[in-house]
């Protein structure tokens, strides 16, 4: 028989240990029953411990006869004793049944599958905490799953994490609350890359921001904000960027009247399962072996099949299509058109990793 899936094994875990708490029960009752009842049969001559020793052996069919005296004198004793035994039998098959069930389906698997997942957290490094499962933050994970970026979910729905695992395995996740503190530290907080605060309410996304930032000044937060006056106070308690939803969504109604061929280009392009062309941004680190270099000097066009957007000068503005003869220099940040793996590839090259053996920028890793 098919197991279940695993979102149905933990809905289901709950339910189970409800009726495994059942089934002790009726054992315990099954039990303390026969004993009072073998005593009131006998009117009191038999001590309690003979009663309940008379229910133990009958019930586990050890077949040691009838320690009772005088038993088969007792006006239906037998009687209750084969009620007993029929009772006893029913109820040690459920138990069994429902225990087999708990450690199979339920429970035994749910904390297994909790373990490694703690595991896998705690080797995590350089990630992405996103959280919020729902209509905003399912994009968001699918956008990062795409683009080759480690990532947590965290969510208190059961359903939507399980929606977006079910396309998407692998990803890593925590049902929990994201505004709890110990939460975000369980997800490696003060490991990770950034956090983006994709909930649905704003006062919880202010409440992750403050958080995160308390517990890791370096992250880069990324927050959603419903209400266009609550930017602020987001930007203000440590957002590095605040996504106003309805300001997108207008510009997005705009570019569609517009400009709607180019919006059909970029959604092709970000739905593309096959090529997987992104806009990427790669930051030239300190001693790297391409800074001061021309860019044609570079394999980055020739060899890594990259397209040179643009590059972001420190205190200036970009610099579009820069030509073979343009200079790189530390601190600059490419901006690259290309597959995720041939970035992936990129961000993992000598040239591109920190030379001061920090944590630095996260390498997104191929899939």
């Amino acid at each position: 028989m098919t197991a279940p899936p695993p979102h149905l094994q933990e809905s289901q875990a709950p339910v189970l240990r409800r009726r495994l708490l059942g089934a002790a029960i009726l054992m315990v009752g099954i039990y303390g029953a026969g004993t009072v009842g073998y005593y009131v049969l006998g009117g009191g001559r038999w001590p309690i411990g003979d009663c309940a020793y008379m229910t133990v052996i009958s019930l586990t069919t050890v077949g040691y006869g009838e320690v009772l005296s005088d038993i088969h004198q007792i006006p239906h004793a037998r009687l209750f004793t084969a009620l007993l035994l029929i009772m006893g039998s029913v109820i040690a098959l459920y138990s069994i049944s429902v225990l087999t069930t708990f450690l199979v389906e339920g429970e035994f698997l749910n904390l297994r599958r909790k373990r490694r997942m703690r595991k896998e957290l705690d080797r995590m490094s350089g990630h992405v905490i996103v959280c919020g499962a729902g209509r905003t933050g399912s994009h968001v994970a699918n956008e990062l799953w795409r683009s080759k970026w480690p990532l947590v979910l965290i969510d208190t729905d059961e359903d939507a994490l399980e929606r977006i695992r079910a396309n998407r395995p692998g990803i890593a996740y925590l049902l929990d609350d994201a505004t709890d503190d110990r939460t975000l530290l369980a997800a490696g907080i003060k490991r990770a890359h950034g956090v983006v605060a994709a909930l649905a309410d704003d006062k919880d996304n202010l409440y992750v921001v403050v958080t995160a930032r308390d517990t890791n000044p370096d992250l880069r937060i990324v927050t959603k904000a419903v209400d266009h006056r609550a930017g602020h106070k987001l930007r203000v308690a440590g957002a590095d960027s605040v996504v106003t939803v309805n300001q997108i969504g207008g510009l997005r109604l705009a570019s569609e009247m517009i400009r709607p061929k180019v919006v059909t280009f970029l959604d092709t392009m970000m739905r593309d399962e096959d090529k997987n062309l992104r806009f990427e941004e790669i930051a030239i680190p300190k001693g790297s072996s391409v800074a001061n270099k021309p860019l044609a000097e570079s394999d980055i066009r020739r060899e890594r099949n990259l397209l040179i957007v643009a590059v972001g000068v420190p205190g200036q503005s970009f610099t579009y299509s820069p030509g073979p003869s343009f200079i790189l220099r530390e601190g600059m940040t490419l901006i690259l058109l290309g597959e995720t793996a041939a970035v992936a590839r990129l961000r993992q090259s000598p040239a591109f990793q920190p030379s001061d053996g920090g944590q630095g920028e996260h390498k997104p890793s191929e899939r």
